[in-house]
């Protein structure tokens, strides 16, 4: 393997660290309805823990309701209390067809809770980062020491990475501030 390619590799992973913390915000709570807070619910359906996404339809009829579909009636229940148990935060409402869930409006405490949150999720994207950063170093310094590539192309290798560290950071900032924004905005 190349140094090339263990630096792509490198910045692939980066990237993925950055989607996981995209991911991760789009199931904070800050006021407004989304999908996200519930699709990843699980329900014991069928016998299994699923997603709540693989047993019903989740959509989203205005800016404050989230609507659950279940594909069968059967499971609304089930799909209750698994909203329940998943300690997110919210009240399902059974009416025996769908399960609607009102999103209650934020706090300004609870504002203040969330951007911690999304504070610490940025700095855990971060780690992620320095661990890819790290483990890299490690390679291409044994790489180096057995000769199998040339100092010239160590010292080029690293500084690329750091590049790609550098922007990732950047990335992660610049998203976590935006999230920070929209949840203090009223």
């Amino acid at each position: 393997m190349t140094s090339q390619e263990i630096i792509h590799g490198a910045h692939d992973l980066m990237l993925k660290a950055i989607s996981h913390l995209k991911d991760e915000f789009s199931r904070l709570q800050v006021g407004r309805a989304s999908p996200a807070l519930v699709e990843e619910v699980r329900v014991d359906a069928y016998g299994s823990l699923q997603p709540l996404k693989s047993v019903a339809s989740v959509s989203v009829p205005d800016a404050k309701t989230i609507q659950i579909q279940p594909w069968d009636r059967a499971l609304l229940t089930a799909i209750e209390k698994g909203i329940q148990m998943a300690n997110i935060g919210l009240m399902p409402n059974n009416d025996g067809i769908v399960i609607r869930i009102n999103i209650p409006p934020l706090t300004e405490e609870r504002r203040k809770e969330l951007v911690k949150v999304v504070g610490r999720y940025a700095e855990d994207g971060k780690i992620a980062v320095r661990n890819i950063r790290q483990d890299v170093n490690n390679t291409l310094n044994a790489m180096k020491k057995d000769s199998e590539i040339s100092e010239d192309e160590y010292f080029g290798a690293t500084k690329e990475l750091q590049g790609f560290v550098d922007h990732a950071n950047n990335e992660i900032d610049s998203i976590a501030k935006k999230k920070e924004q929209d949840i203090m905005t009223v």
